[in-house]
């Protein structure tokens, strides 16, 4: 029964943008690394089946199992035909801070693809992030 709750609220987390220039398999490997990462989705947690994310995201189902592939593939969830798809218990830990740091590679990737396309030089982004490290990472010189 709760397999069957989660494969109706999950998707709700879940959204893709056509128009984000981003294919909508990464936009969705993303979410659910993150959704990971956060604790949104537990280890154990059954995922949305293929074809309910598919149509709550009015996306292909070849989409979504292409995403699934993937998120196997990275250790990040095991799939069991006529069970589902389940986030990976065991090695969790492993499995999430990778998820944390690819997550955090992308929003990272953004912000510099950004600041790039504002005119930025290479010197100025470097500049901000050494900034940006250094309000958020308090060394010992400075406290």
């Amino acid at each position: 029964m709760a397999g069957a709750r989660n494969s109706k609220i999950l998707p709700a987390i879940f959204t893709v943008d056509p128009r984000s220039g981003v294919p909508l398999y990464l936009q969705l490997i993303e979410q659910i690394k993150r959704a990971i990462a956060l604790g949104t989705v537990a280890p154990g947690e059954q995922l949305p089946t293929v074809k309910a994310l598919a149509l709550e995201l009015t996306v292909n189902p070849n989409t979504v199992a292409r995403v699934y592939r993937e998120l196997e593939h990275d250790g990040v969830i095991d799939t069991s035909p006529g069970r589902g798809s389940f986030v990976r218990a065991d090695g969790a830990g492993i499995e999430v801070r990778r998820a944390v740091a690819d997550v955090a590679r992308v929003a990272f990737e953004a912000a510099v693809r950004e600041a790039k396309s504002l005119g930025l030089s290479r010197e100025e982004i470097q500049e901000l992030t050494a900034r940006s490290i250094a309000r958020w990472y308090e060394t010992e010189n400075d406290a």
